[in-house]
């Protein structure tokens, strides 16, 4: 057990969840940096451009009115140098070979043919700004050491014709400062973040490995058969739940346990009641047979009583036999019964007609109402007989002379059906314990009873979805009150 809670480190929750935590915490971290990189250039880019786009414009502008229409070429030269100091910038001006009036070569910085041969990457832009139309460009300048914009504009002429083009070339100052800035940021909050959400794990990690552990220890503990245990565990989510789980758990093997130790019990009674019923029997047979062997008796009259009382042992022992073989089927949950209309007026009619014999004995009167005539349920005929004649026979037995037992048949949403007794009654013990296996009182009568009737009633009962309920005092009798699910013939498709 000692090897089994080694757990590795990489193997413990708490390492698992901070190394999951860390991992999806630089990837947003990095994630968030790409995206504010790149949001930061194009923004960075496109303010610059519209800056460099609007400032080249205007300087076209700017030559036209004030250089080509005046014609006014000596100050053109400090003009640019004026530019792109304000505008910290390279200024180009080309003149178009391609204009009916091209402008004039004073006022070019680089020909066209130069460009074409030293500075072949700005052709497209020349070409696009001698159609008349604005484009840029951006690449990286090792001179600069830095990402540099490139724009082109056209300069107009006489009738707004495209006389030439303006090249304004500038540094996007600052970006690779602000980009490195940025990083350093960023590196440092993921760090500090990466400590805070070591103690958030550590805070978390334990709030989920305590009930954990609490509840291996638990389902170690039940392994063991301490069936008592508990997790202890009170929480309102998933784990709560599972604590519960493990706690129900508990209580099902308690109460399987305690089930278990009953069922071996009565097992070990069960052998104990069915020696103690044989022994007696086996003993007084051996007796006789051994006193017959050996000839101690050789009167005639007294060996013809030998074996009448052994015979009456023999049939007390097959009594027996036969009940716990009645009861074993009837306790079988794949027994089944003969299921069948009945009229339990006709089945009392035969009980009582049978009883009547013992009753005469004693001179006890049996006492029947009937609501009906005709009273149907389903079942098994000579089930029920026996039931209601084992509840009759102890009527009987345990009244005294002159007394009557009144039975009474009724039907409503319930069959019920009542067998009271004027006898002796039961008290408070014996009530709780009639219904158990090999249960007698000390009282005389019970002397050569098996204890396994009332058993057997109580199955038969249960097989016909059948309840019974038991009222007794002493010294003024009991009543055995048999309740069972109405039936009607019309319900019956013929």
């Amino acid at each position: 057990m000692a090897k089994e809670n080694k757990v590795r480190v990489y193997n413990r929750l708490f390492f698992k969840l901070y190394l999951n935590y860390a991992v999806m915490l630089l990837m947003t971290a990095v994630l968030i940096c790409l995206i504010f990189i790149q949001l930061y250039k194009n923004t960075t880019m496109k303010n610059e451009r519209e800056k460099l786009m609007e400032q080249a414009s205007n300087s076209s502008d700017m030559v036209t009115t004030k250089f080509i229409n005046t014609q006014n070429y000596s100050e053109f030269l400090d003009y640019i140098n004026t530019q792109q100091k304000i505008m910290g910038s390279d200024i180009w001006t080309i003149s178009n070979p391609y204009a009916v009036i091209p402008m004039d070569v004073r006022l070019e910085t680089n020909s066209f043919e130069e460009i074409s041969v030293g500075y072949k990457e700005y052709v497209d832009l020349v070409e696009s700004a001698f159609q008349n139309r604005k484009e840029f460009s951006v690449a990286d300048d090792e001179i600069y050491q830095t990402q540099t914009i490139t724009v082109a504009v056209p300069i107009y002429g006489v009738n707004r014709e495209v006389v030439g083009a303006l090249l304004s070339k500038a540094p996007v100052k600052g970006l690779t400062d602000i980009i490195n800035d940025s990083l350093s940021l960023i590196v440092i909050s993921s760090v500090v973040a990466l400590a805070i959400s070591f103690i958030i794990i550590i805070i978390f990690a334990t709030e989920l490995s305590l009930p954990i552990s609490r509840m291996r220890s638990t389902a170690l503990s039940l392994a063991a058969g301490n069936y008592h245990s508990k997790t202890g565990i009170k929480r309102n989510d998933e784990i709560g739940d599972l604590a519960k789980t493990v706690d129900v758990l508990s209580e099902k093997l308690l109460e399987n346990e305690i089930q278990r130790k009953n069922l071996d019990q009565m097992r070990l009674d069960f052998f104990a009641n069915v020696s103690h019923e044989l022994r007696t029997p086996i003993t007084v047979v051996r007796a006789y047979t051994e006193s017959l062997i050996d000839g101690v008796v050789k009167n005639e009259e007294k060996v013809h009583q030998y074996y009448e009382r052994m015979l009456a042992e023999c049939q007390s022992m097959q009594r027996l036999v036969g009940d716990l073989m009645l009861l074993s089927k009837m306790q079988n949950p794949d027994f089944a019964i003969d299921i069948e209309p009945v009229n339990l007026v006709q089945i009392f009619d035969d009980i009582i007609r049978s009883a009547s014999t013992i009753a005469e004995k004693k001179n006890i009167k049996i006492d029947i109402v009937k609501e009906d005539p005709v009273i149907m349920m389903l079942g098994d005929y000579d089930r029920l007989r026996q039931m209601f004649m084992i509840i009759l026979d102890n009527a009987i037995k345990f009244s005294g002379e002159s007394k009557t037992v009144h039975i009474y048949l009724s039907k409503a949403d319930r069959i019920k059906v009542a067998i009271k007794d004027e006898g002796i009654g039961m008290d408070k013990n014996d009530l709780e314990n009639i219904f158990e296996k090999f249960y007698k009182s000390n009282l005389r009568q019970n002397a050569s009873g098996t204890g396994l009737g009332l058993s057997i009633a109580k199955q038969i009962a249960m097989k016909h979805d059948g309840h019974i309920e038991v009222e007794s005092e002493l010294g003024v009798g009991s009543k055995f009150t048999f309740t069972f699910p109405s039936f009607d013939m019309d319900e019956i498709s013929l």
